[in-house]
């Protein structure tokens, strides 16, 4: 491998790439030495705290990498962001990365199209905005012929879905990497059990699977004088499906992708029930604070997903697969009779959070193949699946929602412009209703 290689000839390698050029004969960087020209640029586009957090994990890996642009649709965001980035913390188990900051003003990008301008600058962006914005968002880094982190959920309606889905195909023809931050495909303790469950096979054939996200819920922002509609839900993201998809998609999709990959599919329908009991105020917004799913798959097995928003209850965030010689669920194996079999030893094992930025920059660098879109995408439409289930009432099939035309964004993005979801005189949003919420 040429360790002379300058970041000037990665660069103009990546462009033959995005051409469409086989990339079989390109000579990639190591990045082993830290001279300038070997940098790797990064752009934050979404500066929330999932957003922090994910740069802390970017600028930590063992890569020559520098943060050069940030984006928000809020300057208080990228103001918030940064302070963290940058200021040294007494007692943090952090390491600091002030030294790998170097986003001076001309490169702090606010409204809703700086991402544009973010992600021009960089070779890799990281994806962290409300999950409405990821297919947006990443549909333009692929056609810039970016690498890319995103978080999950990467959409919040099929057309957002398919959208995705498309970009998918075309950053594979581009050879870009990509990771999801369904971090528990990073995880050891989840590895070690699929090597046990799928490769080993020790709990035989999986013939049922439950998974759960029941906590106390979120935060909620009041609404304040002289806010926009517009300003008003994207401050309060949580609680709109065009932004968040309703807390099955933003939360619980990582219970339902782990069963995904261990049955190694997607469900091919859903039923399901759920309410409001407990969000009875209008600041809730439109979505549930409880879904209960059963996801049937092709075999005929059953998952059944609940999560629950409310406080004062039972927590649990799990999953659990029964196997016709066992059960399993994280880092645990039983037999039939409720015996241990197995248990993964969790000493040294490293966060996954950080362990999915490390296997990024190490595949950017050596040019191993890695890209978690797709199956961000699908385990994205099972939730999303779900939701529609539980919104109508109705059995919901796969290709069923996949294809619905169902689209929640605004029909264009300014302060000023009305979502399609609005506040009745009074404040209230409509709810959906079973038997009355359209399915698809």
């Amino acid at each position: 491998m040429n360790s002379n290689f300058s970041r000037r000839d990665f660069v103009k390698a990546s462009a033959v790439v995005a051409g469409g050029l086989s990339v079989t004969s390109l000579p990639l960087n190591s990045y082993a030495n830290s001279s300038v020209d070997d940098t790797i640029k990064v752009a934050l586009v979404g500066c929330g705290g999932r957003g922090t957090g994910a740069a802390f994990q970017a600028l930590s890996v063992k890569e020559n990498v520098k943060l050069v642009a940030m984006a928000d649709a809020f300057r208080d965001r990228i103001d918030y962001a940064y302070k963290n980035l940058t200021t040294e913390k007494e007692n943090s188990k952090r390491q600091s990365v002030k030294s790998r900051v170097d986003v001076p003003e001309e490169r702090k990008f606010v409204g809703f199209d700086g991402y544009k301008q973010a992600i021009a600058l960089a070779d890799v962006v990281i994806l962290t905005t409300p999950p409405g914005f990821r297919p947006i968002h990443f549909e333009e880094a692929v056609r810039q012929g970016k690498h890319v982190f995103m978080e999950k959920p990467v959409a919040t309606d099929a057309p957002g879905i398919r959208r995705v889905l498309a970009a998918a195909e075309e950053s594979k023809k581009k050879n870009l990497k990509v990771v999801v931050g369904l971090q528990r495909h990073y995880q050891k303790s989840y590895l070690e059990t699929y090597k046990k469950v799928i490769d080993e096979g020790l709990i035989g054939d999986i013939v049922a699977a439950r998974c759960y996200w029941n906590n106390d819920g979120v935060w909620v922002k009041e609404r304040e004088a002289g806010q926009t509609e517009m300003e008003y839900q994207m401050r309060n993201w949580y609680y709109f499906n065009w932004l968040c998809g309703d807390h099955i998609n933003e939360q619980h999709i990582h219970n339902i992708d782990v069963v995904n990959w261990f049955k190694q599919g997607n469900p091919v329908e859903a039923v399901a029930m759920g309410g409001r009991q407990v969000r009875t105020d209008k600041k809730f917004g439109e979505i549930y604070d409880h879904h209960a799913v059963e996801f049937k798959y092709a075999d005929g097995m059953v998952l059944s997903s609940y999560c629950r928003h409310q406080p004062g209850t039972v927590s649990d965030v799990s999953e659990h697969l029964v196997g016709t010689k066992g059960r399993a669920t994280e880092g645990k194996i039983f037999d039939l009779k409720g015996n241990s079999i197995w248990r993964h030893k969790s000493e040294g094992d490293k966060d996954p959070y950080q362990v999915e930025h490390d296997v990024l920059f190490d595949c950017i660098v050596n040019n191993k193949p890695i890209n978690d879109a797709e199956r961000g995408a699908n385990s994205t439409l099972t939730a999303i699946m779900g939701r529609m289930a539980s919104y109508s009432g109705k059995r919901v099939k796969w290709e069923d929602a996949l294809n619905s035309n169902i689209d929640l964004m605004p029909e264009k993005f300014t302060w000023d412009a009305l979502p399609k979801v609005l506040p009745d005189k009074d404040g209230w949003y409509q709810i959906p209703m079973p038997g009355k919420t359209k399915a698809v």
